[in-house]
């Protein structure tokens, strides 16, 4: 990766991403409606332009934290964005004591979240106007 800086953002400010790369056939309002309270969002960030982006927030049972609206602008993919901001989602997640970290992983993105050691943990499911998904996820030591 070359001039790319990985950094915490607001939540707010991935949203067009969000929208154009991920749910192209919903407004910015809707784009908006599956920020949860509490989310660490981080961006990826090319002089000073966000190119990709991805959010994790506490979901499920204790200790478990899930990753969600990982985004690449298509002209910067190849780069290593995907993984340098997934790297940061699980070690924010991490460090606040999450044993468990998972995903809906949109089936093309499978291999970006097993290089980072999640597992894929159901049969492939598709979801409306979105298309088809795995549920994936990683466990932290000390957990079962």
């Amino acid at each position: 990766m070359d001039a790319i800086v990985i950094a915490p953002v607001a939540v707010e400010r991935t949203r067009e991403l969000r929208r154009e790369v991920l749910r192209p056939h919903q407004t910015l309002e809707q784009v908006a409606h599956s920020e949860a309270a509490g989310a660490f969002a981080v961006g990826a960030l090319d002089a000073g332009e966000l190119v990709g982006c991805g959010f994790v927030v506490p979901d499920g049972e204790p200790g478990a934290w899930r990753i969600r609206s990982m985004a690449t602008r298509p002209d910067a993919r190849g780069r290593g964005i995907g993984t340098a901001v997934l790297a940061e989602l699980i070690a924010h997640a991490s460090a606040q004591g999450a044993r468990r970290i998972w995903c809906n992983a949109r089936t093309p993105a499978r291999s970006l979240y097993e290089r980072a050691g999640l597992r894929v943990t159901s049969e492939e499911f598709d979801l409306p106007e979105i298309g088809p998904h795995y549920v994936m996820e990683l466990r932290l030591s000390g957990s079962t």
